[in-house]
């Protein structure tokens, strides 16, 4: 029996707001939340920018104790839970723990609380070192506290997939609940990667926006002609995840459908895009098929969209030669532009602003596009947001390792 699967809740916390409805009515008005850096002193690096979140109290969220002992990417995971398990009104019930799963997902994981642990060892403070150090480098427990905090006894997984992992998240939840393994699965990603260590080593990778120091709004410019490089950010994104007929019985409001997924791999560089982008195509191509569409359904593309000359260039490339002559008729927008890459998390909260732009209709635009690359040709919606009814959007997230994963959403008509 075919099993059809909605979003029922979301939560996020994003550079522009804590909260979806927030961020996604600044998204939509073309603002940006990317910054100067203020977390340490980045004075010396050639990047000086990001996407931090400076809105965000713990405390709103979760007990002084938790606070201490884990991980600032685990405050902005459990956080999301919260607010996504509030926004669904969903609470497992008694009997049904093992039908409902987790699926939590990283890039970078617990790098601020090795950085102040390590600190305290080269100043000769061993004895302070916390326990929890090798529990939260053991990235896999943040899942379980989302469990813990969900009370999900079913289908349990932790992925640390680089910029892929928030999608992948996604997708393996839809295809647990699609296979009949559980009826609800809460997943998402989240990180908390802006730290010296993590900043000086893109930054000698040459990987980062370097010309906007004094304009941070600017530097995140998907597909323009100037751009030289990607804005990393932080924080979280969390989906509920139902199957229809159960989100139904209990009133639930519904998002979106999500009606397919790829994924695939390049298996060609560490952090390079295959330059023919053969293996994106493959992926979109994968999460068409098992939505039982063709490409022309495809009204919008939420891109990838780094900022950076190859990863900008290789996805236009795959979209033109999945797509044909038709392309010219899709809508193709960057979120990054906006929130910059927000690692294990982008893919995640790049999914729920593509919930809200079925739900509501409007595509939020990729600002910075001041003078396309000639290479970068498609309808990339600059500057401002468009409003359109739209059916059947794709998501798309290609992350270092050459991990790729698009995911198919449906406009849900009540």
């Amino acid at each position: 029996m075919k099993r059809g699967i909605v979003i029922t809740g979301m939560g996020a916390v994003t550079p522009l707001a804590v909260g979806v409805e927030e961020s996604w009515r600044k998204l939509c008005a073309g603002e940006s939340g990317i910054k100067k850096i203020t977390q340490f002193d980045a004075s010396s690096l050639k990047c000086q920018v990001a996407g931090e979140v400076r809105d965000f109290v713990a405390e709103d969220f979760l007990k002084p104790k938790k606070i201490k002992r884990t991980d600032r990417f685990v405050h902005f995971l459990l956080a999301a839970t919260k607010m996504a398990l509030e926004d669904g009104k969903f609470e497992v019930n008694p009997g049904e723990e093992y039908r409902a799963g987790v699926i939590a997902a990283t890039a970078i994981g617990s790098c601020k609380t090795f950085e102040a642990n390590h600190e305290l060892i080269v100043k000769g403070l061993m004895k302070n070192v916390t326990p929890y150090l090798v529990i939260n480098l053991s990235a896999n427990t943040a899942a379980g506290e989302m469990a813990a905090m969900c009370k999900a006894q079913g289908p349990h997984h932790f992925l640390q997939e680089a910029c892929s992992a928030g999608t992948n998240s996604i997708g393996l939840g839809f295809r647990a609940i699609k296979y009949g393994e559980a009826d609800v699965m809460i997943v998402g990603g989240s990180d908390a990667g802006i730290s010296p260590t993590i900043m000086a080593s893109l930054d000698k990778l040459g990987a980062l926006a370097t010309s906007w120091n004094d304009q941070p709004h600017r530097s995140s410019r998907p597909f323009d002609k100037k751009r030289n490089g990607f804005v990393t950010s932080e924080g979280s994104g969390v989906l509920i995840l139902e199957e229809l007929e159960h989100a139904r019985a209990r009133g639930a409001k519904i998002y979106a459908e999500i009606v397919g997924y790829g994924s695939t791999c390049d298996a060609y560089h560490a952090v390079a895009p295959l330059p023919s982008g053969e293996s994106a195509l493959r992926c979109m191509e994968l999460g068409i098929e098992e939505a039982g569409i063709k490409p022309e359904d495809i009204d919008y593309i939420n891109a990838h969209g780094t900022s950076t000359i190859a990863n900008d260039g290789t996805e236009t490339l795959a979209i033109k030669n999945l797509f044909g002559p038709r392309v010219k008729d899709i809508m193709v927008s960057a979120n990054k532009s906006m929130i910059g890459h927000m690692w294990g998390a982008a893919g995640a909260v790049e999914g729920i602003f593509t919930a809200k732009t079925l739900q509501e209709g409007i595509i939020p635009p990729t600002i910075n596009l001041d003078e396309a690359d000639p290479g970068c040709d498609l309808d990339y919606v600059p500057h401002q947001a468009r409003r359109s009814d739209i059916r059947f959007a794709l998501s798309n997230s290609f992350g270092f390792g050459g991990i790729n994963a698009s995911l198919v959403f449906k406009k849900y008509k009540q």
